[in-house]
């Protein structure tokens, strides 16, 4: 007979319980509710959950845009969607987070929105058939635009001169921009990297560029 270790007791942890995203119903009844155009009643009576900063919490969602209109950035950020890359939902709500003038979808119409969680509601998105319709676009606006790409030639983001006016042009995951809109494009900037990898993740690769240009300009 061989002897066998005791089993342990099962371990059991007590979690927090889940507290609700957002806040609820405005304290008080309706009388006391803000006399103020740019809060919604239903969000008063109901409470606001959604994923807004405090600032913009019951109002309404034509309230926030305009309130965004009035302090968005001069930069703005443009995708090639071909392959209906998954990134794009979040290269938007990375635009959105750091006060993008505006998002500019290139390629197919239909995007993948899942990883926007909404903020597309909140952003302006324009569509360009192609490449060429988008340069156009740039052009006839007078703003650079500025490849993202750790493709040869491309200056690294840390030494590269990021126009406080320009669009940022962002590729698919994996292959990349396409060679139409690397050759259309008024600079080609990378992100420097420091291990094996040879590229990084779309929409991470986006943010850090939006985050540079606002540690540069916002």
């Amino acid at each position: 007979m061989t002897d066998t270790a005791p089993e342990s007791p099962e371990v059991i942890t007590e979690r927090e319980p889940e507290l609700p995203v957002g806040v609820g119903p405005w304290p008080g009844g309706a009388d006391e509710w803000p006399a103020d155009s740019r809060y919604d009643p239903e969000l008063l009576a109901h409470g606001d959950r959604r994923n807004v900063i405090d600032r913009y919490r019951y109002w309404t969602m034509a309230a926030i845009v305009a309130d965004l209109d009035e302090h968005r950035h001069p930069f703005h950020v443009a995708i090639e969607n071909w392959q209906h890359d998954m990134n794009i939902g979040s290269i938007v709500r990375s635009a959105n987070a750091f006060g993008a003038a505006e998002v500019h979808i290139i390629g197919k119409r239909r995007w993948n929105r899942r990883g926007a969680m909404v903020t597309d509601r909140y952003q302006h998105v324009r569509h360009h058939e192609d490449v060429a319709a988008f340069t156009a676009w740039a052009m006839d606006a007078g703003i650079p635009v500025l490849a993202i790409d750790n493709v040869d030639g491309s200056v690294p983001v840390d030494r590269a001169d990021l126009p406080q006016r320009c669009v940022l042009l962002f590729g698919q995951e994996g292959p990349g921009l396409s060679p139409e809109a690397v050759a259309a494009a008024d600079a080609v900037v990378e992100i420097t990297q420091y291990g094996s990898t040879r590229s990084i993740n779309a929409s991470a690769a986006a943010a850090v560029v939006m985050y540079e240009w606002c540690r540069r300009w916002a």
